[in-house]
């Protein structure tokens, strides 16, 4: 049967295409998508039209954005990064037919994989393989973030990926996604305090219900001096010494300058902000005149597209993505019942995806069912 995939030909243009699926090749195997998730920063933007490799070439080489021919371009014909599925028929002895797994190929009803340039994770028995759409991609850069606060304190001495956390003063901005998890993993890893700090109060709920403490930033003003303003309060609660006060680390998970900016506000002095944002217009509101300069602070970006220096030979993907089911084994019945606010049928992909673009709809997480 043909084999059903979302593209985006152009901004707010969202659609269901039918391919006929290839023929199974020595080597190769075929999977049937069980659940697909959507990424509400990455994808979205493709959506939006907002994505930088739209408008600019990218230089692999240099890592530089330069003028140019852009790197991407409409028709996007794979989308998401967030698919459970089960191995309908296979001829490679890499993979076993009926077995359920986490990869990432796009929002697509079908997928012809090969074990040498697909990535499969075997779930195991005992998770709820809706739990698996974290698996291979997102639970991994959230992972990531630890292993970069890690690195921040050892290098590459890291032994696990509580080391950057542990008995520490925890703060996350934002309350997607990638906050939650990051936020869970935290805790899950022996930090002394966590606190999540978010302005929407259906995601500060969705927090709480997680178990974890919630705080409203509230609009911060140029004059707001008192317990008002998140970064005084955890200030004055969590104290190191005389001059030494705030988070031991922050991981800034919310793709907006304010967010940024407060992240650097909650950090104690010569602290850490780890970055897992996608930030896709301007940050105007950072101010790196104010705390960053005078505090001597310190901001890493943790991309899942590298691990810290040094670490890669012993934090490969496949270890962050162990990492994340021991995560899903110890908090996956409230994930599933937090975390995933929709469930819908694939068909309803394209409608559901403009709508998240558009802001006529919100939710915290998004699974397309096939």
């Amino acid at each position: 049967m043909p084999e059903r995939v979302i593209v985006v030909s152009g901004p707010g243009e969202v659609a269901i295409r039918e391919e006929e699926p290839g023929p199974l090749r020595p080597d190769t195997y075929r999977v049937r998508t069980l659940y697909t998730g959507i990424s509400a920063g990455t994808e979205l933007s493709y959506v939006k039209g907002t994505n930088p490799y739209l408008s600019a070439g990218w230089n692999a080489d240099l890592g530089l954005f330069q003028p140019g021919e852009p790197a991407a371009a409409y028709p996007v014909n794979r989308l998401g990064y967030m698919e459970v599925g089960q191995v309908t028929e296979s001829r490679t002895p890499a993979v076993t037919e009926g077995t359920i797994g986490a990869m990432v190929y796009g929002h697509r009803t079908g997928y012809l994989a090969d074990p040498l340039v697909d990535r499969f994770v075997p779930l195991p028995g005992d998770l709820d393989p809706l739990l698996g759409i974290y698996v291979a991609h997102m639970g991994p850069i959230c992972v990531n973030g630890l292993l970069h606060a890690a690195a921040d304190l050892f290098g590459p001495d890291v032994r696990t990926v509580g080391d950057g956390v542990r008995g520490r003063r925890v703060a996350v901005t934002g309350a997607g996604v990638v906050g939650l998890l990051t936020a869970l993993l935290a805790r899950h890893h022996g930090a002394a305090s966590v606190v999540v700090l978010d302005p929407t109060p259906t995601r500060r709920a969705v927090a709480a219900a997680l178990g974890l403490e919630t705080l409203d930033p509230g609009p911060l003003t140029d004059s707001d001096q008192g317990f008002g303003d998140p970064a005084v309060l955890l200030k004055t609660r969590w104290a190191h010494g005389p001059g030494d006060r705030g988070a031991d680390v922050v991981f800034q998970c919310r793709g907006q300058g304010g967010a940024l900016r407060l992240a650097l506000r909650l950090v104690r002095p010569q602290g850490t902000v780890v970055d897992l944002a996608f930030y896709q217009s301007g940050a105007e509101q950072v101010r790196l005149g104010e705390e960053f300069h005078h505090n001597g602070l310190t901001l890493r970006c943790a991309q899942i597209g590298r691990v810290p220096r040094g670490l890669a030979p012993t934090w490969d993907r496949e270890r962050l993505s162990g990492e994340t089911v021991a995560l899903l084994r110890a908090y996956g019945e409230l994930v599933a019942e937090h975390l995933v606010s929709a469930i819908v049928p694939f068909d309803d992909g394209p409608v559901l995806l403009a709508d998240l673009a558009a802001g006529r709809r919100q939710e915290l997480q998004v699974v397309l069912a096939c």
